[in-house]
């Protein structure tokens, strides 16, 4: 096995980590416990630094080389939080807080970063700094953001940044990240038609806002295939749908539906951003109703540095059991694009094995895929971070 001797000694340990926190889930920004647990294991490993609150709850943790010539310092990032769902696994380490989980295995980013931390703190097999970032809010809140609005990059030097997401259906220890565009931005809108309620009786006195809202509907999806090249990736799913009527005979005045916006390309991102306005205010102009069109912009879209990709590529291809170098880009949106935004670096993949589906409320965290990825993050620092 490529993976270091160091982190397969140490993985009953970290595997106690993450059932631990696998066990008491927080959502968001109120992940005051798992903060603290990571806080407390950073200074019991030695970290050189270790900084509470950024970014609301986050923690950063600093460690220094044997040597710090190089001047350099590399950025490495796990997120904290967990899910609103219901957990159904029936392991003996299930969430006990009910209606919250990790199901998205955050607790095993989290423990994996904590493992290579240990790992660095002991050895410092690196000249220059390591800067560990253990970010909330990634499920919906941006933390991310949070995090590089508080200081985050101007406190902490960073030259580059990495980060590491398991993948449900790809083998264990086996790696997967491409340069360039790898997950999709996400935004939301809502569209709120106005019309006028009547009689079901008596439509021509009304101005039906289900039929006009229908036919938005409709005409929404137009978008991807009238408006966006045919070898460009944008999805458009409309995901709610209702109106003010109580009864089956009463054409409501209000009608209201809300969607998400999905794509690789940021020019295809603003462009149907004004194409669902005009599609919306145009139609509902039609029957003499009104649109209103209420946009909520997300996460933008995750794009790995070329360079990055390769230097991840290169340091998975050292500890992995294999690594897919130009995976296929994914539609699901991910907030460690906002450090990308700032910093040169890449986002990669490690297989999870035949699990359910992240946000499945039977997924379940491979365990022997730990050491693979605290691997990883080790590899890339002492390749990255050479000591003379």
């Amino acid at each position: 096995m490529p993976i270091k001797n160091r982190f397969a000694e140490m993985l009953p340990e970290i595997t106690e980590w993450r059932r631990h926190l696998h066990a008491h889930p927080e959502l968001l920004y109120e992940v005051h416990e798992t903060a603290a647990f990571v806080a407390d294991k950073l200074r019991a490993f030695g970290v050189d630094e270790v900084v509470e609150g950024v970014g609301r709850t986050g923690v950063v943790g600093v460690i220094r080389g044997k040597g710090t010539g190089s001047g350099r310092a590399i950025g490495l990032r796990a997120d904290m939080d967990a899910l609103p769902i219901l957990e159904a696994t029936g392991l003996d380490y299930a969430s006990t807080v009910p209606g919250k989980m990790h199901a998205c295995g955050h607790d095993g980013h989290t423990s994996m970063l904590l493992g290579a931390a240990k790992y660095l703190a002991e050895t410092r097999n690196f000249d220059g700094t390591v800067v560990l970032i253990f970010q909330p809010a990634e499920e919906g809140g941006a933390g991310a953001k949070a995090m590089i609005e508080d200081g985050l990059f101007d406190r902490f030097q960073v030259d580059e940044v990495y980060g590491i997401h398991n993948a449900p259906g790809v083998p264990v220890g086996v790696f997967a990240t491409r340069p360039g565009p790898l997950q999709a931005s996400s935004d939301e809108f809502e569209i709120v038609v106005k019309g006028k309620g009547g009689h079901a009786a008596e439509p021509h006195r009304a101005i039906d806002t289900t039929l006009v809202a229908a036919h938005i509907l409709i005409a929404l999806h137009t978008i991807v295939s009238r408006n966006v090249d045919p070898l460009k990736r944008v999805v458009l799913t409309v995901g709610t749908f209702g109106t003010d009527s109580g009864a089956s005979n009463i054409i409501p005045d209000v009608a209201k539906m809300e969607g998400t916006v999905r794509t690789l390309d940021p020019e295809y991102r603003a462009i149907a951003e004004a194409r669902v306005r005009e599609v919306a205010t145009h139609t509902a102009a039609a029957f003499g109703a009104q649109a209103e069109v209420i946009w909520h912009p997300g996460y933008p879209v995750t794009v790995n540095d070329a360079e990055g990709a390769v230097r991840a590529a290169d340091a998975a291809r050292a500890v992995g059991r294999g690594v897919i170098d130009d995976a296929d880009p994914i539609m699901p949106s991910e907030d460690f694009s906002y450090m990308l935004e700032k910093k040169p670096g890449a986002y990669v993949f490690l297989g999870n094995g035949d699990s359910a589906m992240c946000h499945h409320p039977k997924y379940v965290f491979d365990d022997e895929a730990i050491p693979f990825g605290c691997s990883f993050f080790a590899e890339l620092v002492e390749r990255r971070l050479p000591t003379a």
